[in-house]
């Protein structure tokens, strides 16, 4: 069985976070596009504060047949239209951010 270096785990796994005003069908737009495109969600985590809606998933891209860029414009336009901010990053790229 071959083996794989977390770098190479990390590549395959993105964060996508979704915040905005609440509105029925943000969850179902964003992961029914997932579903479709293969995205697998690992772990997920919503919370809504009064009227405002804040997601956060951690997801692997790498059964998905579409470019990594592809689905993070796909995804900030299904935001677009559900009035919300989507954003999906690639892990390693959120880790080295988010370093203090």
């Amino acid at each position: 069985m071959p083996r794989f270096s977390k770098t190479c785990i990390l590549m395959n796994r993105v964060i996508i976070t979704v915040v905005g005003k609440d509105t029925v069908g943000i969850i179902a737009a964003v992961c029914s596009y997932m579903a479709e495109k293969n995205i697998n969600i690992l772990d997920i985590s919503q919370t809504i504060v009064q009227e405002y809606f804040n997601m956060m998933m951690i997801a692997d891209i790498k059964d998905c047949g579409v470019a990594f860029d592809k689905v993070n414009s796909d995804l900030q336009s299904i935001g677009e239209k559900m009035g919300v901010q989507v954003k999906c990053q690639r892990e390693d790229i959120f880790d080295k951010m988010h370093r203090i």
